[in-house]
């Protein structure tokens, strides 16, 4: 064997070789709310997929919190069944065994102070059983309103804190209050029983490869960066549409409405990393600190009721069935106010963007579902073709689709074969299926292995959150005391003021 020196090896370039895959170290998993569609369709899934990936530890274990009487073996059979049906990666029996042995399973009330007491033995048993070291994550996937109890209890009993040698960390889902000062009261709660760096938020859209691509697209390529400002930028797009309606969400989705369910958390979020500055390196810190300018920056327009726009989808067709009204659905009151449907007009006030404006849409029972990033550039400012040569010809634009087919489309301008010069849009198309072998892990893979890891890149922490309600609290302020959403008929791309809100601007939406 030839020693290490005499290859000329770099020990510590071999320790940050990015094609080493990052494997979690001894630690655990407890989540609350374990009987919820999330665990059962993304959690329990996303644990095993982590597992059949190798990056878990032979001891990781998964503790189950909810009010069932279920034994351990019952709560294995749930995440079997669970993993069956919708996990990523195929199921292999080897590694289901290894990873069942880590299963256990507390049932009880959140207020119920000796089912607390059991956790901790629970965790305490599986630190010597398992070898977890000490080391576990909450995973607080249940309503809000539920948050100050659980953490409340998890400080009681002594399980909020960690050793010199082991960590305790806390993971919240959105959303993560309704406005800002219910935000506000929610972070304070949840700090003073975790320190700020160990609360990870999940935004299951940051953990998305194609969302993660924005930042290697700007940063790791010379072609575009010179170009991504005001000088060269027309408009950004940035649009997430659903072909379903709420489906049997109503009882948390009547008095939410899709501005505060995606704006405020997805869409900003998106923003912000389209429109932020170099990082001066990709640690949590740096991110955060970019990420902060551009959210302070962002400018409300003056007049509100002609660049925002809310709306509620009617009855209509949508994929060969007729589907009901937003008013219809099972659960919704015939007078609701709530939108389903949202689209606003945002400026950033700094060097880079300003002038240039953002559009933010997002909406259900839409055309298709897709969410994407549309860059879109100014035209050439003097032309020397007739007109009649490009009257098939749209501004150039670069966009970034985080799903479904997630990948880059670049469209231009090209002259159509023949003697004449005629000039059409054409697209150059990456995606991320045909460019890559191994397939895209889900966004709860990403993201659970990061919280393991102390990874917070990918988390948006209590400033981002509270600046975003401050961006978008104005606006909802609005809508409470001016007229009522309008209505659109299901299946099509939302209400017609949406399209009047761009057209005054000389502008037109994105049909994807």
């Amino acid at each position: 064997m030839i020693p290490m020196s005499a290859r000329g090896d770099n020990p510590l370039r071999d320790a940050q070789d990015r094609r080493l895959p990052r494997i979690a170290g001894p630690s655990g998993l407890v989540i609350f709310g374990v009987t919820g569609d999330l665990s059962r369709k993304k959690l329990m899934p996303a644990v095993y997929d982590l597992a059949n990936r190798g990056l878990l530890p032979p001891g990781f274990s998964l503790v189950g919190f909810a009010r069932r009487d279920w034994a351990d073996e019952d709560f294995a059979q749930v995440v079997h069944d669970a993993v069956k049906e919708h996990a990523r990666t195929p199921f292999r029996e080897e590694v289901w065994q290894q990873l069942a042995e880590g299963f256990r399973f507390v049932p009880g009330e959140f207020s119920d102070h000796q089912a607390f007491e059991n956790l901790k033995t629970t965790i305490q048993d599986l630190d010597k059983a398992r070898g977890t070291g000490g080391n576990f994550a909450f995973y607080l996937s249940v309503p809000p309103k539920f948050f100050p109890t659980v953490v409340e209890q998890l400080k009681k009993h002594g399980l909020s804190e960690g050793t010199e040698d082991s960590w305790r960390r806390a993971v919240i889902e959105k959303p993560f209050g309704h406005d800002l000062a219910s935000a506000q009261d929610l972070n304070q709660v949840v700090h003073q029983v975790f320190r700020p760096s160990d609360v990870f938020r999940i935004d299951h859209y940051l953990g998305k490869e194609t969302v993660q691509n924005i930042l290697a697209l700007r940063f790791a390529n010379t072609m575009f960066e010179p170009l991504w400002n005001r000088s060269y930028v027309d408009h950004v797009q940035i649009t997430m549409a659903e072909d379903i309606g709420i489906g049997g969400r109503a009882g948390y989705y009547d008095g939410i409405g899709a501005a505060r369910d995606v704006i405020q958390n997805h869409l900003l979020q998106l923003l912000a990393l389209t429109a932020m500055e170099e990082p001066s390196s990709f640690d949590a810190k740096a991110l955060v600190t970019e990420k902060l300018k551009v959210l302070k920056a962002v400018k409300l327009p003056r007049e509100l009721g002609k660049h925002t726009v809310r709306g509620q989808y009617a009855h209509g067709w949508q994929g060969g069935e007729e589907v009901l009204g937003y008013l219809e659905e099972e659960g919704i009151d015939s007078g609701s106010r709530t939108d389903a449907y949202a689209a606003i007009k945002l400026e950033i006030d700094n060097r880079r963007w300003a002038g240039v404006p953002f559009y933010l849409r997002t909406g259900k029972r839409l055309g298709r579902r897709v969410t994407e990033i549309a860059v879109v550039f100014q035209r050439a400012p003097h032309s020397p073709f007739d007109t009649a040569e490009t009257q098939e010809l749209g501004q150039n634009a670069l966009v970034i689709r985080v799903q479904p087919d997630e990948g880059v489309t670049i469209r231009f301008g090209s002259k159509v074969p023949g003697t004449s010069m005629e000039i059409r849009d054409v697209t150059m198309d990456f995606a991320y299926g045909e460019s890559f072998t191994e397939s895209s892990p889900e966004a709860y893979e990403r993201l659970l292995l990061d919280v393991l890891l102390g990874d917070a890149n990918l988390f948006p922490r209590h400033q981002e959150v509270e600046q975003s309600w401050r961006i978008l609290d104005p606006i909802e302020a609005y809508w409470d005391k001016h007229g009522k959403p309008e209505q659109y008929t299901a299946g099509t791309w939302g209400p017609r003021a949406a399209d009047e809100m761009l057209a005054r601007d000389g502008r037109s939406w994105r049909r994807p």
